[in-house]
């Protein structure tokens, strides 16, 4: 893993607002990380290229679904956070005592695993917030512009969940 504030991506995404460096190794997608706004830079291995091509998909349409070789490392605790990330719908949220809960932990240890997450949106650790739907944290920061992102992605989700539930419904009529 490279140290945060690289400029040596293996690919760059420009999102709304913000934008994703991604690194992969010979196998597995191994880190992605929120930058400042930024232009996209051109992918230099094929496996960052689907990467980056996923995510954009994601950022024009939240249901997309991921496929993608995944080498996030962590912890025994890490992972079983990061599992029960990826089982939350699109849409969905849950609290870190609720993760807590699930996998015998601490609330205060879930926010951890959820600041370690080295591969952000495709793990999706902004699907956890505070009690009674309060923010949180996000990548272990409380200010700046890394809370905001997972306000965005939050609400891109809610949106995307929202125009799900308006198609089904119209189906059954």
């Amino acid at each position: 893993m490279r140290p945060s504030g690289t400029t040596e991506w293996d690919a760059m995404v420009s999102a709304p607002g913000f934008a994703l460096g991604i690194l992969a190794d010979d196998r597995a997608l191994t880190l992605i990380e929120f930058l400042s706004p930024r232009a996209a830079q051109p992918a230099r291995t094929p496996l960052a290229a689907e990467a980056a091509a996923q995510i954009g998909h994601y950022l024009k349409d939240a249901n997309h679904r991921f496929d993608l070789p995944l080498a996030p490392g962590g912890s025994t605790h890490q992972n079983a956070v990061w599992s029960v990330m990826c089982g939350i719908p699109v849409g969905d949220t849950l609290t870190y005592g609720e993760v807590a809960k699930r996998i015998a932990s601490s609330p205060r240890a879930v926010g951890a695993a959820c600041g370690a997450n080295p591969l952000p949106v495709i793990i999706p650790c902004h699907r956890i917030v505070g009690a009674a739907g309060a923010l949180g944290g996000f990548a272990h920061a409380r200010e700046g512009f890394l809370p905001g992102i997972k306000r965005w992605l939050l609400s891109h989700e809610a949106d995307a969940a929202g125009f799900a539930l308006r198609a089904d419904c119209r189906a059954l009529s």
